[in-house]
């Protein structure tokens, strides 16, 4: 008895009455039949299988035919008279559910492992990846990160500079101190130190060469040691690009994506990412770089390196506890960093000039008060 059907050629929308008829010759085939009992199609059994179908409804294509090409059984009877003439197409549909498991779980290993790249992989190798990443380059991206950490700083009425001239008495020493840290450094940035007015103890470098360094962390420094231990820390950020390793560890391979496609600004992959720079923790290593670094510098300059670690000490006793929490969270003060500090200022030549004169730390010491 034949089956009656809904057959679709796959030509066009609409569905043609027919019956279906297999014979067994030849390996086998399914055959249409239309009303008039013409043949409409002829479908080699070992070509068949099964399309996705609501419940109580069969749906059968065919390889070698036209795309979209259907024949639709309805009712439990049919149904079970066609799974049980051939027999092949519950076997592929196992086949076929078992390779879309696979696929899946392979799938769920593959996106796996990127993600484990992407959070252990690359901050593990950002050191390296920064030598990729032109000078150039990482200028506009500093500037954009700028841009932001600016805009989030000032608003709309701008950075607010505690003193804005350049050639003030406090800039001129500020901009010498910081071309004579990074002079024989082979640096490939000019360094630009911006003093900020803000309640918050806090400094910190962005890719490119600049440096902010917050009002309330300059009036927490008693002595110039103080202030030219935590600038030069900060100078170490720049010239071993401390900042843009961040950046690499934080946005991962779409920097690098951005550098391959020719987003020589970084804006795809800087943006939004200024804020967090603020209270970004480099690695330990990082920091002892930073500190190596300013050890160098009082190896030309009479400062001891050590005083920064006095000044991040008595930021973290302040009594307002959100303000400590900047200086102390981003530059943590660890009996080991403590003990290196120390052993850093040790053994310093004599007859060094200061970093800055009387007159210049007076300078600087009030270019924040109002």
């Amino acid at each position: 008895m034949a089956i009656p059907a809904r057959y679709y050629d796959g030509l066009v929308s609409s569905a043609q009455d027919a019956e279906l008829r297999y014979e067994q010759d030849a390996g086998g085939a399914l055959v249409v039949l239309g009303p008039s009992g013409a043949e409409l199609a002829r479908w080699p059994a070992g070509a068949l299988h099964l399309v996705p179908a609501p419940r109580g409804e069969i749906r059968l294509g065919a390889n070698g035919v036209a795309d979209g090409a259907r024949i639709v059984v309805r009712g439990d009877d049919y149904i079970g008279r066609i799974r049980a003439t051939l027999p092949l197409l519950t076997q592929r549909q196992e086949q076929e559910r078992g390779r879309q498991i696979r696929l899946m779980a392979l799938s769920t290993l593959a996106l796996a492992a990127v993600i484990a790249a992407y959070i252990f992989g690359v901050p593990l190798i950002a050191s390296r990846l920064v030598q990729l990443v032109p000078p150039g380059w990482e200028d506009g991206v500093g500037q954009t990160v700028a841009s932001q950490i600016e805009a989030s700083i000032g608003g709309d009425a701008g950075l607010p500079l505690c003193d804005a001239d350049p050639e003030s008495l406090a800039n001129r020493a500020i901009a010498r101190f910081a071309q004579a840290a990074l002079a024989d450094t082979n640096a490939p940035f000019t360094p630009d130190v911006r003093v900020v007015r803000s309640d918050i103890p806090n400094a910190f470098a962005v890719p490119g060469g600049r440096v902010y360094l917050f009002s309330a962390l300059l009036d927490a420094a008693r002595t110039p040691d103080e202030f030219a231990g935590v600038l030069a820390h900060e100078l170490g950020h720049v010239v071993h690009r401390h900042g843009m390793e961040q950046l690499v560890s934080t946005a991962g391979t779409g920097l690098l994506v951005g550098f391959i496609l020719g987003d020589m600004t970084g804006i795809s992959v800087a943006a939004g990412v200024g804020a967090s720079i603020i209270d970004a923790r480099f690695s330990r290593a990082a920091e002892r770089e930073a500190d190596r670094f300013a050890a160098r510098v009082a190896q030309r300059l009479d400062f001891q390196p050590w005083a920064l670690a006095n000044l991040i000490g008595r930021v973290a006793q302040d009594s307002d506890f959100d303000r400590a929490l900047a200086l102390f969270n981003t530059h943590p003060l660890t009996e080991e960093r403590l003990r290196d500090l120390t052993l850093l200022g040790q053994d310093r030549p004599s007859g060094l000039e200061p970093p800055f004169t009387e007159a210049e730390w007076r300078a600087i010491s009030i270019m924040c008060r109002r």
